[in-house]
């Protein structure tokens, strides 16, 4: 999987983790087992093993049993979680924009935006899927947060802790991914001028050019 979504690790940690994955998304994988039989099943020493489960259950789609076994989220068994966490967020973000007193700090605005043009001058290409994601991530999380609630921020932030695998997937297809940036561009431009209901009205179009962009690529996020 790593070497399909162009991705250079060779770290037997990171390798493990992606082959996890995509067992789990292709239904090889029990949703519970045991420490032993993925230390077997992977090639892992133990320290290996409690690394790629650190992250694993850092990331919210894995949690340890009592004893020595792991259950697995079921969120992640079918393509359609990933389209479900959009429409959560469409539901979500643009709503963040519009609360009391949301401000997005200068610092924080130059920062997405430095990280916007990096990405059309070339990064799109060269970055790898974990680079990708976390861009997104940081961006949307960033919008969010400059709204003070917190209940806004620990819902956006479940929920792409939980879509991580399935986002890897999407990006096997990175042509709508300048359209993206230039889209994060102008709702940052926007909020730069304080026009926070324009800004969220055109993050809701943004969610929703997304949504049916994942929809028309579904076989991609397929096992």
């Amino acid at each position: 999987m790593a070497a399909q979504l162009g991705l250079t690790e060779v770290d037997p940690v990171a390798q493990a983790y992606f082959r996890i994955a995509d067992d789990l998304l292709k239904g090889e994988l029990p949703a519970q087992v045991a420490e032993q039989t993925l230390r077997h099943r992977y090639g892992l020493t133990a320290t290996q093993l409690n690394a790629v489960l650190k992250r694993i259950a850092q990331e919210g789609w894995a949690e340890r049993k009592p004893g020595y076994g792991w259950e697995f989220s079921t969120m992640l068994t079918t393509p359609d979680s990933l389209l479900q966490s959009y429409r959560m967020r469409l539901a979500l973000e643009p709503a963040a924009l519009l609360e009391p007193g949301y401000r997005l700090e200068p610092k924080v605005l130059d920062r997405l935006r430095a990280a916007e043009l990096d990405l059309l001058d070339g990064g799109i290409a060269s970055a790898t899927a974990d680079q990708l994601h976390d861009r997104g991530v940081r961006f949307h999380e960033s919008l969010v947060e400059a709204s003070g609630n917190a209940f806004f921020t620990d819902a956006i932030r479940r929920v792409n802790r939980v879509r991580r695998l399935l986002s890897y997937r999407s990006m096997r297809d990175r042509e709508r991914y300048p359209e993206h940036a230039r889209q994060h561009l102008h709702i940052l431009a926007l909020l730069e001028r304080g026009r926070n209901e324009e800004a969220s009205g055109f993050l809701r179009e943004h969610l929703r050019h997304t949504l049916d962009a994942l929809a028309s690529i579904a076989c991609l996020l397929k096992p």
